[in-house]
C-alpha cells in the first residue's frame, strides 16, 4: 500500500512517497523565479544554430530557453523573430537555460490533450484491445487536437474521460487564444506545481493516506480525492509540533541518501558514483559467503542489486545514462532474470526509463529522462576548501534542519539560548553573515553558540537550560 507525505516549508516543498512503509521516491520543489517543467509560454525565437539544430528561444526568462529543431515536432521551418508557443521540459541549469518544446500537452489524470497531432492514442502500458476500440468509438474527440489515454483510464466510465478531455480542450483554447493576443513572452500556462503533479501523476487505487502539514494543500488536496471516482483515500492534517518529515522518519532517509555505498541484506553492496556524463553503478558481493558456488553467489548478489539499484535510482532522482557493472553471470537465462527485475522496478515509473540489454564486458546501460533535479543537486554543493572537487551537506539544508531542530525545542522547552555544533567548513559562510544565519535557523529572539569542529558528520544543536553551562560556552556564542 502507498503513503504520500507532503511537507511545506517558506523555502521549499518536499513529498515523499511511501510503499509498503519503505521510502520510493522523494520529490523537493524549490522557490524559484526560473521556468518549473510542465509551465507553457508564448516565446520569441531568438536565434537559430543549423549546427546543432537548435533554437533560442526568450520566454521572459533571465535566460534563454533552448529547443532542438526536429520533423517530428514540424519546428524545423521556424525563424529568427517568430512568435512560438512552448513547454518546459527541464529547468535551469548553472548557465544553462530551460529545454523547451512546441509539441506540448495539457495533462489530466485519464488523458493528454496535446498538439503534435490529431490522433487518439494510449499508453504503452495499456494492452486491452476491446478497451481501445470502446474508447477510439465513443470519445469525444475535438478535431483540432491529439489525445493521448492515460493508464488510470482503465478504471473510470467513458463519460468521466469525455468530461476532462473537454476540461482539458477548453483549456487548450484558452492558451491559444491567450498567446494570440500576447505580443511579449508570456506565461500561459502553470499545472499548479509538484502537489497538482503528485496527485494526479501517482495517485492511484493503491494509495490509502495522504498527509499534509499546510492547512490550504490540504483542502486543495482533499477537494482532488473527492472529484476522483477510482479512489478512496485517507487525507490527514499533521498537526504534531515535529516536522512532518521528521516526525515519520524521512528527515534520516533522506541524509543517509548522500551514502555512496548502500548495503544488500545478502551481504553483498552497490557503489554509486557519478561523473561528468553518467552514473556508474558498482556491484561487489561483499560479505554474502552463504553459497558455495561462486555462480550462485554472483546470481543473487545480483538479482537483489537490481532490485535495489532500481528503488535507488528514483529514490535520488538519478537521470541521463546510467551504467552497471554487474558480477560476471555467462548463463543468459539468469541474465535474463537481472533484466526483468531491473525492468519491474521502473514499471510504475513516471520517468520514461530504457534498461538496455547485457554488453559484451557484463555492463548494463539505463536511459532516464529527466524530471526535476537528483537529490544530490538538493543536499550538497562544492565544498570550497578542496577546490569544487569534494562535496558536502548544502549549508543551506544543514540551517533548514536546525531550523527544524529549534522549532521543536522552542514548542516543548520554550528555551533561549541554543547551543550547535557543526563542520568547521561552514564556519567561514555562518561568520561572514552571522544575522543572516540567525535568520534562518529561526532564532533572531535567541542567543546562539556555535563550536565549530574539524571532520563532523553530523550536526548536533542542544538548548542550554542552567546557567553554569550558559558561562562555560560563552566563547563560542555569536549571535544574541
Amino acid at each position: 500500500m502507498k503513503e504520500i507525505y507532503i511537507e511545506r516549508q517558506e523555502e521549499f516543498l518536499r513529498i515523499a512517497i511511501k510503499e509498503n512503509n519503505k521510502l520510493k521516491e522523494c520529490f523537493i520543489e524549490e522557490d524559484s523565479n526560473g521556468p518549473i517543467p510542465g509551465e507553457i509560454y508564448k516565446g520569441i525565437v531568438k536565434n537559430i544554430v543549423p549546427a546543432i539544430k537548435c533554437a533560442f528561444v526568450d520566454i521572459g526568462h533571465t535566460k534563454d530557453c533552448y529547443m532542438y529543431l526536429d520533423e517530428r515536432f514540424n519546428n524545423t521551418k521556424i525563424k529568427k523573430g517568430d512568435e512560438i508557443i512552448v513547454e518546459v521540459l527541464k529547468e535551469e541549469i548553472d548557465k544553462k537555460g530551460a529545454k523547451v518544446t512546441s509539441a506540448f500537452g495539457i495533462p489530466g489524470t485519464y488523458s493528454v490533450v496535446v498538439n503534435i497531432n490529431k490522433d487518439i492514442s494510449f499508453s504503452k502500458k495499456i494492452n486491452n484491445s476491446d478497451f481501445e476500440n470502446m474508447v477510439s468509438k465513443e470519445l469525444v474527440k475535438p478535431e483540432d487536437i491529439g489525445v493521448m489515454i492515460r493508464t488510470n483510464a482503465l478504471n473510470v466510465d467513458i463519460n468521466v474521460l469525455n468530461d476532462e478531455v473537454g476540461a482539458l480542450y477548453e483549456i487548450y483554447k484558452g492558451i491559444i487564444k491567450r498567446g494570440e493576443y500576447s505580443r511579449n513572452p508570456i506565461l500561459l500556462f502553470s499545472d499548479a506545481g509538484a502537489i497538482n503533479r503528485t496527485l494526479r501523476d501517482i495517485l492511484d487505487k493503491n494509495t490509502f493516506k495522504i498527509v499534509l502539514n499546510n492547512k490550504s494543500d490540504f483542502e486543495y488536496a482533499k477537494k482532488f480525492t473527492e472529484d476522483r471516482s477510482d479512489i478512496s483515500v485517507k487525507v490527514e492534517v499533521h498537526n504534531e509540533s515535529r516536522m512532518l518529515f521528521d516526525y515519520y522518519g524521512i528527515e534520516k532517509e533522506i541524509l543517509s541518501l548522500r551514502n555512496h555505498k548502500i548495503p544488500l541484506k545478502c551481504g553483498g553492496n552497490i557503489v554509486i558514483d557519478k561523473t561528468e556524463a553518467m552514473y556508474v553503478i558498482d556491484i561487489n558481493s561483499g560479505k554474502n559467503v552463504k553459497s558455495h558456488s561462486l555462480r550462485k553467489t554472483a546470481e543473487s548478489t545480483n538479482i537483489e542489486a537490481a532490485e535495489e539499484i532500481a528503488r535507488q535510482i528514483r529514490l535520488r532522482n538519478l537521470s541521463g545514462i546510467i551504467l552497471i557493472d554487474f558480477i560476471d553471470v555467462e548463463d543468459l537465462d539468469v541474465r535474463k532474470n537481472i533484466l526483468n527485475v531491473l525492468r519491474m522496478g521502473f514499471a510504475d515509473d513516471k520517468n520514461k526509463t530504457v534498461v538496455y540489454p547485457f554488453t559484451e564486458l557484463n555492463l548494463v546501460q539505463i536511459a532516464r529522462r529527466r524530471r526535476g533535479k537528483s537529490i544530490y543537486e538538493f543536499i550538497e554543493e562544492p565544498c570550497k576548501y578542496c577546490d569544487g572537487k569534494g562535496r558536502r551537506v548544502k549549508l543551506s539544508y544543514i540551517q533548514f534542519l536546525i531550523k527544524n531542530e529549534i522549532f521543536k525545542m522552542q514548542v516543548e522547552q520554550g528555551i533561549k539560548d541554543i547551543y550547535i555544533e557543526i563542520d568547521q567548513i561552514y564556519k567561514k559562510d555562518i561568520m561572514g553573515d552571522i544575522l543572516e544565519f540567525a535568520r534562518l535557523i529561526g532564532a533572531l529572539e535567541n542567543s546562539v553558540y556555535v563550536n565549530f569542529i574539524p571532520h563532523l558528520e553530523k550536526f548536533k544543536v542542544e538548548s542550554l537550560i542552567f546557567a553554569n553551562q550558559i558561562r562555560n560556552l560563552q566563547t563560542y556564542k555569536i549571535y544574541g
